[in-house]
């Protein structure tokens, strides 16, 4: 049996992600504590967590909500101090930056599932603020410290490894989620969005003014205001505020019209629980969804309104062809399963070990 610490957070997609390969690597003898960062999981959240894994909420700051490296150093050390008392055999960093503080005695792989800097580039344009640089410093240092690097997508790992200047590209593990059971042949006759509303990549404002432009309701789940206190203001959007998985499921089980115009998306988790549910894809014209839904999706420039008007129009007037891309999608989101994930991840974890044994003698 491998013993493995994975840190994570209950803010965004990670959680999800984290769960579900936690669950998946059972079956790879591979067991797992879950150490929390950032504000503790809610109660759904929790019902999430599978059988036989260990969640230990540390109360420890994330790294892109800090407010200077020192934190992140120290929460480095607290995250290497906890993977030596448990004893475990590698440690998964969800968080790149953590291992910059050179503590890990265990061999670290380290998944970055997004980061700072890229974010920073798609949101504002340009280098990183002069103020957040300390962040992009750890965030190298961390990702050269890893014994292994993982990008959830290729288009992301060449992003990192430019970003970076790393010595090689990370190896790319698409993300996968455990999907529904069957999709139904009714189809709902309005459009769905979900996510962090409030993040600037995210193009809630131009989804804002598509739903002022559809003869449709536009339905939008996820917080409006961040973390560190970033809004955004919308005026012809459905707000639904913050779902659980099963109500955000609920939502999807009707097969709406799935948007997302984001400018950066690492993977997108929520673009595939729509897509298994058997939603039609209308996305953003960015690296990372062509490498996952081309020829699934519709796909319009994230900056073009008029764009994802008429592609959101033009499902509405046709629920044949709503249907046939909803199952196009459902079709694609096949390859993308937790199981896999689990699969290759194990597959590293043994080489990474592998490797260390073979070092050591």
């Amino acid at each position: 049996m491998t013993r493995l610490l994975m840190t994570a957070d209950a803010v965004g997609g990670v959680w999800s992600y984290a769960v579900d390969l936690a669950a998946g690597l059972r079956a790879h003898a591979v067991e797992t504590i879950l150490a929390v960062l950032g504000p503790a999981p809610d109660e759904d959240q929790r019902a999430m967590i599978p059988d036989g894994v260990e969640m230990v909420a540390t109360g420890l700051p994330l790294d892109w909500l800090a407010r200077g490296a020192a934190s992140v150093l120290a929460a480095g050390d607290a995250v290497a101090a906890l993977a030596d008392a448990r004893g475990v055999d590698i440690v998964q960093l969800n968080s790149p930056a953590l291992a910059a503080s050179g503590a890990f005695t265990k061999p670290v792989v380290a998944v970055a599932h997004g980061c700072v800097a890229t974010w920073w580039r798609a949101a504002r344009g340009g280098a990183i603020d002069a103020g957040l640089a300390w962040h992009a410093d750890l965030t190298r240092q961390g990702l050269l410290a890893a014994e292994r690097v993982v990008a959830p997508t290729r288009a992301f790992a060449a992003d990192v490894a430019a970003t970076y200047a790393l010595p090689e590209q990370p190896a790319a593990v698409h993300n996968g989620r455990r999907g529904s059971s069957g999709i139904g042949t009714f189809v709902a006759n309005h459009a769905f969005t979900a996510g962090r509303l409030w993040d600037p990549v995210k193009g809630t404002p131009l989804l804002d003014n598509v739903a002022g432009r559809i003869d449709a309701p536009f339905r939008a789940a996820g917080p409006v205001i961040a973390p560190h206190g970033e809004t955004v203001t919308t005026r012809h959007l459905d707000l639904l505020g913050k779902l659980s998985g099963m109500a955000i499921g609920a939502e999807l089980a009707s097969r709406p019209i799935y948007v997302s115009a984001a400018r950066f998306e690492p993977f997108g988790l929520a673009v595939l629980e729509a897509a298994q549910a058997g939603c039609p894809l209308v996305l953003s014209d960015i690296a990372s969804f062509r490498e996952l839904w081309d020829g699934a999706a519709t796909f319009v420039d994230p900056d073009d309104e008029d764009g994802f008007a008429a592609a959101v129009s033009a499902l509405l007037a046709d629920p044949q062809r709503h249907d046939r891309e909803g199952r196009a999608a459902a079709q694609r989101a096949l390859r993308y399963t937790p199981e896999r994930v689990a699969a290759e991840m194990a597959a590293l974890y043994a080489d990474v070990l592998g490797n260390r044994t073979a070092r050591a003698a």
